[in-house]
């Protein structure tokens, strides 16, 4: 039996994160041909994309430390929490100081306020940046929060120039689709009545994963409804079809960092028992039908994620209904990269260029 420490851990628990905390901060300056020799000289090769050796180092340190994935623990009874709390433990790993001035905040839901995190450039004053970025947090709809996406906004908001609005949508299973929507339009409506305010005059609609399911849905909404849109979605890795089973599912169906396995329990967590089933667009949007009139979008899909195909999908469906899409396509990278950019490597490389290709954007819009 392990040896309980305070705060509910244990010996062998404080070890393993000591050593990876230790493994994230040697990874950026290690070099890239010791990496390589570290690796033994063996590079992961599938479906014609090498994977980047600073991934595949924590990789192989994720396995070696017996973690399998995004979820921690799939009872069905007692695994939501301990996941949440893995999520949190890898972020505050990844946590280099990043200046902005934060405020926590509310805003209002149908179901009460919203808790909510509100970035503006350090020392600008919010009417200085004039634009102004929703951001849903991925997580399967069940994991994340302000917290676990706190550094990737931080950065967002410091390199982009933008003020960054993150909120703590209702999670799932405490709350089944489509509460995870209701939430993110209801913020969505409030930054159309408020970033006047705020003196935003251009606004993103962004998230990454299950928080990029969110930003199409609610965008869809927006469109439907008649409301002013976004200027720019922001759609990082995002889950766009519920409902059917795609070649890159397959292919990385365990090894890189999100598997199958991870998808179905988050995914049953969401919509199993709620009001509305897989195939309805509020929870995939790819299959909305007419895409057309929708906002433009960058949308970023990694080469070594099981959720490569519809991310690819929902970009194609959209351009063939003559919405502008910028689509890139980081092959070497797996899903979440955009929260491994503290490791270095191609996450970093692709975070930075996501977060240029926004200010570009945006100064187009």
């Amino acid at each position: 039996m392990s040896e309980s420490l305070p705060g509910g851990g244990n010996a062998k628990d404080v070890l393993l994160n000591r050593a990876t905390k230790l493994t994230f901060a040697a990874l950026p300056r290690i070099p890239e041909r010791t990496k390589r020799l570290l690796l033994g000289g063996r590079p992961v090769e599938l479906d014609g994309n090498t994977l980047d050796s600073t991934l595949q180092m924590l990789l192989a340190a994720q396995h070696a430390a017996g973690m399998g994935g995004l979820v921690a623990d799939f009872r069905p009874d007692g695994g939501v929490a301990s996941s949440r709390a893995q999520l949190r433990a890898l972020a505050a790993m990844l946590s280099p100081p990043i200046r902005a001035d934060v405020s926590e905040m509310s805003v209002p839901g149908p179901a009460g306020p919203i808790p909510a995190r509100h970035y503006v450039p350090a020392g600008s004053g919010s009417t200085t940046a004039a634009a102004l970025l929703l951001f849903l947090h991925g997580g399967g709809f069940v994991l994340g929060d302000l917290d676990t996406h706190d550094t990737l906004c931080r950065l967002i908001c410091r390199d982009g120039g933008i003020q960054v609005l993150s909120i703590d949508y209702r999670r799932a299973p405490e709350h089944k689709a489509p509460a995870a929507v209701d939430d993110a339009y209801a913020a969505y409506q409030w930054v159309l009545q408020h970033a006047p305010g705020l003196g935003a005059t251009r606004i993103v609609v962004g998230g990454d994963s299950a928080g990029g399911n969110l930003a199409a849905v609610i965008t869809q909404l927006a469109l439907t409804d008649d409301l002013p849109l976004p200027d720019l979605q922001l759609l990082l890795y995002p889950v766009t079809d519920l409902s059917s089973q795609t070649r890159s599912q397959t292919l990385f169906a365990d090894g890189f960092w999100l598997t199958k396995r991870d998808m179905d329990w988050c995914s049953d967590h969401y919509v199993e028992g709620a009001d509305v089933g897989r195939e309805d667009p509020v929870v995939s949007p790819l299959l909305a039908g007419d895409l057309s009139g929708l906002p433009p979008a960058l949308v970023y899909t990694a080469g070594f994620d099981p959720l490569r195909d519809e991310g690819n999908r929902y970009s194609a469906a959209m351009k063939e209904d003559g919405v502008l899409v910028d689509l890139r396509e980081e092959r070497s990278l797996i899903h979440g990269f955009a929260s491994f950019f503290p490791l270095g490597g191609g996450s970093a490389t692709a975070t930075t260029g996501m977060i240029s290709a926004v200010r570009a954007h945006l100064s187009r819009a």
